[in-house]
């Protein structure tokens, strides 16, 4: 196994036969808890911001291995996507499963620019980049409940 196969399919957990994207989304909220419980949203922030370029280069590297643009075994991308739909949430278990459920429906459905990003932009960054716009916008979208809500 390579480094890339590793960190692409998050130590094998894309290869489950059923829902690879939704067990990375569900393995990333659970890691982005300790993270928030001990260093706030701004660790937060930084793990994505450091975790997106190694995401792009796995995906990229792994997919090109495979010869397959973007495998459902690439989940990598979901991690990324689900922490920047945490970023705008308070840290509680309720939050956090909304935050978790919209991503998905966003990344599951594709609308615009999520779908314009899957097809047209190509390799690593094309592999991260629909998912953090669904990452994106979950955010902006939970930041507007979070704030009409109280």
């Amino acid at each position: 196994m390579t480094a890339a196969f590793l960190v692409a399919t998050v130590g094998g957990l894309g290869r489950l036969p059923i829902a690879p994207g939704t067990w990375g989304s569900a393995a990333a909220a659970l890691a982005a808890w300790p993270i928030v419980a001990f260093g706030g949203t701004p660790a937060l922030l930084v793990a994505t911001a450091v975790l997106t370029p190694i995401a792009v280069w796995a995906a990229g590297h792994h997919g090109a291995t495979l010869g397959i643009q973007d495998p459902s075994e690439i989940v990598i991308d979901e991690v990324v996507g689900q922490w920047l739909a945490l970023l705008t949430v308070p840290p509680t278990l309720t939050w956090f499963v909304v935050a978790f459920l919209l991503f998905r429906l966003l990344d599951i459905v594709k609308p615009w620019p999520i779908g314009w990003a899957d097809r047209r932009i190509g390799g690593g960054i094309g592999v991260v980049a629909d998912d953090a716009f669904a990452g994106v916008i979950a955010a902006l979208v939970l930041w507007l409940v979070v704030e009409v809500t109280g």
